[in-house]
């Protein structure tokens, strides 16, 4: 039976490639950038459709209703764009492969070996990454508690509907990424690393977008290699590569949507605009968090459609921007939860305390979130300023203390308090972050700060000239002030800065186009050598970052096993180790098909909770912030943090309850974890 599920996967994955044919012009960049969004436009609205029908396990409702949505899809295009020229994918592949040894060979000495260096990088870090996410499951933060929790028990129910989990994101973040995560799951019949194809695929796909974005601003085939290979080496990008993080998929999507706006700006071709705004609804009904996108966003549509010759063609390119957007956002964006947490919450984020805790409000007055806002600026940027993945060595890390003591004496110097205020925080800043966080989340590493930020602000301020790059630069400057003042500082804010990387990247343009900065004029030895530095220094601290990566090791380091040989329950409790024994206990214990009513807490990790192969049913009790419910009878076992089930509470504790084992007195942990304890019910 897999391998009808597996059959039907890849005719569907044909059949996207013949409809991604009928929309994009004869280019291998535009295809798979089509195909990429042609996917997730179809699996995403079928999700939403099965849950309404309580279909979402039915893998054999999941198989018609995606065929069914691109054949809408098919309907559509072929009335948008009547006549279509037809071609070869093969051919255009050959005819790319002849250009690309061509453009090799021609290369100079210097630039073919920025290329080696940056292709053979990237080259290990694919392979390294594939075996890590072929091999490993899942064990990120927010996956435990929130985002595969929920898949795997919306797959239990049958439905995406609110149900009262236990941890807010369960039932309010959006849920068009989880019906991508769901049907990937079981058309490989049920293979948990299916969940990371979306995010795996996005990686390319954006590297793709960058490089068919920079094609289309500088037409330069050394720019465009350039960029996308540098984007590629973005620290926390790569590293979101091997996760079921959300923002790396949001980052897909953001770059799909400026490649759709930059071709429209060179072609002028209408299909761009209706792509764009299928782009935009699908990456709004992603993540709330693309709301903080929407200037820089407004910026780019003003560069490429909105300036135009006269009122009449400006009246008619908004209009068919602005009707493909809203009709983009009545099938991938409210359908996708805001709505119903209006309903449910009031609000379309989710209920008052997530947003006290995490969003513009918890700065209180205008004032107060000016002057605190402002320190996150000062905040993030002093975080750019880090030799993130050389740093996870000790001799990184003495290298990176010695080249930030300027900027910590200059910050006491000024008196800027940066880590001595903590009212707009969840985590206070500190000029040497621990190093989980940085380890974790860095930034984008030495091609940020010693490149690309510098020449943003110089041509911000007007110091080089160029049109686009001026217009890039505003789109960047609005994307990170929205970051800093939206929200209270977190040091792991690493991953939302690799969207406002989709515009600092496209600097590096300039390093082809403008004759102040050009590296392939003769002689400038001493900015050539500069630039190949950075290169140098960007490959290294991304090699680091996969390799040391605490989270995913490739290989046993900082006394860690390998995530490859290390255990599942020990792997997925990586970020919390004073509860792994407690886990271990309890599925030594629990049968893998057993009924488990969980009287857990916001922050606990539930996702290992199901076993090896995701079998158990969890059923939460203690539903966020609604109080404590019976247990149900269909419970087999009680799993319970001490905090929740007490003499105190309506479920009271027994003597005769398991204590699991977890290490009440280990320290220096993000956050403890709780004291768990199983009850057997029948």
């Amino acid at each position: 039976m897999v391998f009808l599920y597996w059959l039907f996967f890849f005719l569907f994955l044909y059949s996207i490639h013949y409809v991604a044919k009928k929309i994009a012009q004869p280019s291998l960049t535009e295809w798979l950038i089509v195909c990429f969004i042609l996917f997730a436009g179809s699996v995403i609205p079928a999700g939403f459709v099965l849950s309404a029908l309580d279909l979402t396990a039915d893998i054999f409702a999941w198989i018609p209703g995606v065929f069914i949505v691109l054949g809408v899809h098919l309907l559509l295009w072929t009335f948008l764009l009547p006549s279509k020229p037809s071609y070869s994918i093969r051919a255009i592949i050959a005819n790319r492969a002849g250009t690309f040894k061509i453009w090799g060979r021609e290369l100079s000495v210097y630039l073919k070996s920025i290329f080696i260096i940056l292709f053979g990088t990237l080259a290990v870090i694919a392979v390294t990454n594939l075996i890590l996410v072929l091999f490993t499951a899942p064990n990120e933060w927010d996956s435990m508690t929130g985002h595969l929790n929920r898949a795997i028990r919306y797959i239990q129910r049958g439905t995406m509907e609110h149900f009262g989990g236990t941890n807010w994101n369960m039932d309010t973040y959006p849920k068009s990424p989880t019906t991508i995560q769901i049907f990937t799951y079981l058309i490989s019949g049920n293979i948990e690393n299916a969940f990371k194809f979306i995010h795996h695929a996005s990686y390319y796909v954006t590297l793709v977008s960058v490089f068919g974005i920079a094609q289309r601003i500088g037409r330069s085939l050394s720019a465009s290699f350039f960029c996308a290979l540098a984007y590629g080496m973005f620290l926390d990008f790569l590293m979101q590569a091997v996760t079921t993080e959300t923002d790396i998929v949001l980052t897909a999507y953001l770059s799909c949507l400026l490649y759709f706006l930059f071709t429209y700006y060179t072609t002028r071709d209408n299909r761009y605009l209706y792509l764009a705004g299928m782009a935009f609804g699908i990456a709004f009904g992603h993540k709330i968090t693309f709301a903080l996108l929407l200037p820089s966003v407004f910026v780019v549509m003003l560069y490429a459609v909105f300036l135009a010759p006269g009122f009449k063609v400006f009246f008619e390119r908004t209009l068919r921007l602005g009707t493909a957007i809203l009709l983009a956002m009545l099938v991938y964006t409210l359908p996708t939860g805001y709505i119903k947490n209006v309903m449910v919450f009031g609000h379309p984020i989710g209920p008052p305390t997530s947003l006290k805790h995490q969003s513009v409000e918890r700065a209180g007055s205008l004032s107060n979130l000016f002057e605190q806002g402002s320190r996150n600026v000062v905040r993030y940027a002093y975080d750019f300023a880090n030799l993130d993945g050389i740093r996870n060595a000790q001799w990184g890390y003495d290298v990176n203390s010695v080249m930030r003591e300027p900027l910590v004496v200059l910050e006491d110097k000024l008196n800027m308090r940066l880590d001595d205020e903590l009212d707009f925080t969840i985590f206070p800043f500190a000029f040497q972050r621990r190093f989980d966080f940085y380890n974790a989340n860095p930034y984008w590493g030495v091609f940020g700060f010693a490149l690309i930020i510098p020449l943003i602000l110089l041509v911000f301020i007007r110091v080089f000239r160029s049109r686009v790059h001026w217009f890039l630069s505003l789109a960047f400057c609005l994307h990170f002030a929205a970051i800093s003042y939206s929200a209270p500082y977190d040091p792991m804010k690493g991953r939302y800065f690799i969207e406002t990387g989709l515009f600092g990247v496209l600097f590096l343009l300039l390093l082809f186009s403008h004759h102040r900065l050009s590296i392939i004029k003769p002689r400038r030895n001493l900015w050539k050598g500069y630039v190949m530095t950075i290169v140098i220094l960007a490959c290294i601290s991304a090699v680091m970052s996969v390799y040391l990566n605490i989270r995913c090791l490739p290989f046993k380091a900082f006394g860690h096993e390998s995530a490859l040989k290390m255990e599942r329950i020990q792997f997925q409790t990586f970020a919390r180790p004073d509860v792994t024994k407690a886990y271990e206990t309890y599925d030594s214990i629990v049968p893998q098909n057993a009924t488990v009513a969980l009287a857990t807490v916001n922050s606990d990790f539930e996702y290992p909770l199901y076993g090896e192969k995701l079998t158990r049913k969890l059923i939460s009790i203690n539903p966020f912030e609604q109080g404590l419910r019976p247990i149900p009878k269909e419970a087999d076992y009680l799993f319970y943090a001490k905090s929740v089930i007490n003499d105190t509470s309506r479920i009271k504790s027994l003597p005769t309850d398991i204590r699991l084992g977890s290490d009440t007195s280990m320290t220096n942990l993000i956050e403890k974890g709780q004291d768990y304890y199983l009850r057997k019910l029948k």
